[in-house]
Order: structure tokens, then C-alpha cells, then sequence
């Protein structure tokens, strides 16, 4: 195989990889809710409005927070590290992966997105 269709046939898979990563499954909170094992582990995209926003620092010193996410019928935990980028009461898309269930040392989340992006 020569170096040019080898380059590029890495190009095709690096491709098809991005798209798989950015096909997030968009959905509400209640929907996720209403099947948890459907969406257990998926990237998901999801809008509503913020509430209950609760910022901390951890034990070793690191910013998070978490948040509510409403779709207006129910609302599902959102989780982040750093500052929130939004106030309570703020309209906000998520990005991220659901849990059903998340073991943290002797912690345990359920039903929770855990965001790599969050917009106001």
C-alpha cells in the first residue's frame, strides 16, 4: 500500500470516529427518565432550564457542580467540573454521558449526566 492511500484511508477512519463521538442521542429529561437503560452509557443532548444549581469545591481542592436540568415535566442531575457557566433559572443545552448508576469510592449517583459541555 503506498504512503498516499495509506494517509488517506486513515482520514476516512478518523472521520467515521469524529462523527460516531458527535452523534450525542438527543433527547429531554423526561424521555431518559422514563427508560434509564435505554440511555445507560450514551452521550446525550439535552435542553431545559437550570435549577437548584449547587457549586462546591472537593476534598482535594477541585471546582464542580451540579445542577438541575427541567424539561418542564421533570428534571435529571447534571454534573460538571470548574464553574458553572450559567445561573439558575438559565435555558441551557447539555452534552454529556448518562449514568444510571455511578460508583465514586463509597458514593453512588444514579440517574446523572455527567457534561462535557454545557451552553447558555
Amino acid at each position: 500500500m503506498s504512503k498516499r492511500a495509506w494517509i488517506a484511508g486513515l482520514a476516512v477512519v478518523v472521520s467515521l470516529v469524529a462523527a460516531v463521538v458527535a452523534s450525542a442521542l438527543q433527547s429531554s429529561p423526561t424521555e431518559i427518565l422514563g427508560n434509564p437503560d435505554r440511555f445507560d452509557g450514551q452521550l446525550v443532548t439535552i435542553s431545559g432550564t437550570l435549577t437548584n444549581l449547587q457549586p462546591r469545591v472537593s476534598q482535594r481542592g477541585n471546582t464542580y457542580f451540579t445542577v438541575e436540568l427541567s424539561d418542564g415535566r421533570t428534571s435529571i442531575t447534571v454534573f460538571k467540573f470548574g464553574e458553572p457557566p450559567c445561573r439558575a433559572g438559565t435555558t441551557a443545552t447539555v452534552e454529556g454521558r448518562f449514568q444510571k448508576v455511578k460508583q465514586v469510592g463509597r458514593y453512588e449517583f444514579r440517574n446523572q449526566v455527567d457534561a462535557m459541555k454545557i451552553t447558555c
